[in-house]
Order: C-alpha cells, then structure tokens, then sequence
C-alpha cells in the first residue's frame, strides 16, 4: 500500500494546466474592469464598484473552488479557501452597499490586495520547483504594495482611486493572461 504524502508540482501543473482557459476568462475580465476604469474614472465610480464587485466574487469562487480541486498541502489549502471567502463576502457586501463601497474602496481593496499578495508569494515560495516561480513572487508583491499604498493613503480622491485600481487590474489581468498561457504551455509538456 503506498502513501501519497505529497503532490508533485509538476503533476499539479499539468492538472490545472487542462483548465487553463478559466484563467485566461479571470485575466480578461480584470483587463476588461481596468480598462473601463481608465475611460470612464469619474462618471463612473458606481458601475466600477459594480465591477469589482463581480470581480470580487468571481475571484473568491475561483479561489475557493481552486482550494478544494487542487492536490495542495494542507496550509495552501487553508490559505486559499480564506481568500476565496474573503474575496466573496468583499465582493458581496460591495454589491449590496454601493454607495458605502465606494467610499470604503481603497480600505477593502487594500486589506484584500495585501493578504492576496503574501498568499501568492507563500504558494510560490513554498513550491520550489514551480516554473513561472519569480512571476508569482513578482505578483503577489505588487499586490502587497498596491494594498499597502491604498491603506496608508485612504484620502486620495476616488478618480485617482479609480485610476490606480484600472493600472492594477490591468498589470494583474495581463499577469492572469501571461499565467494562462503558461499553464497551456505546461500543459503539453
């Protein structure tokens, strides 16, 4: 009788490599929010915490369902299903108190952004022989700084909140894109 104690990493990738276009759907839609945002900053800021709302929500789903598909060890597993709920209730309660959303955008994004970045760079950190490694890492710092920068600095006006979250989603949903064609790559190995 033999014990699987661990996962290979290279089996997980080529596990989540078959569902690389739900990747690629996640990086497009955060393209599509961040592009939005730039056109239409002011005129907007009700349908952008629609927008992230949805995105929100969708990224918990994602993140949840991810934690429970995926052969992870047990504190990945624990870390990403606390992000996917996390992800989920920000993104419910936006969609419910829009007006209030708005105006505690940058504090939730901020604590979201931060915990999502040090997640990232935990998952790559602990899976030494992940490719695309110094992208994750990468990624989850710019997230932790992104959320650093909109927690230390809650006063910013909303159009330039909206901008620097349309520059994030953009950096963040080509970074999903790049990822996603990776994992296909992957995939056919």
């Amino acid at each position: 009788m033999a014990l699987k104690t661990r996962a290979d990493p290279a089996d997980m990738l080529g596990h989540v490599g078959k569902h690389w276009g739900w990747a690629l759907f996640f990086g497009l839609v955060t393209v599509a929010a961040g592009i939005a945002t730039l056109v239409w900053p002011g005129k907007t800021l009700v349908v952008v915490a629609v927008i992230f709302g949805v995105q929100l929500i969708v990224t918990g789903i994602f993140r949840f369902v991810a934690a429970f598909a995926l052969d992870m060890s047990g504190g990945s597993r624990v870390l990403m299903a606390l992000l996917g709920a996390l992800s989920l209730i920000i993104g419910l309660y936006a969609l419910r108190h829009v007006l209030i959303s708005i105006l505690a955008l940058a504090l939730l994004l901020g604590i979201f952004w931060v915990i999502n970045g040090v997640t990232e760079v935990f998952t790559a950190l602990s899976h030494k022989e992940m490719d695309g490694r110094g992208w994750t890492v990468l990624m989850g710092c710019l997230s932790v700084a992104a959320g650093l920068i909109l927690l230390s600095y809650p006063g910013i006006s909303l159009v330039v909140l909206a901008t620097l979250v349309a520059v994030w989603l953009l950096i963040f949903g080509v970074g999903e894109i790049f990822l996603a064609f990776q994992l296909r790559r992957l995939r056919h190995r």
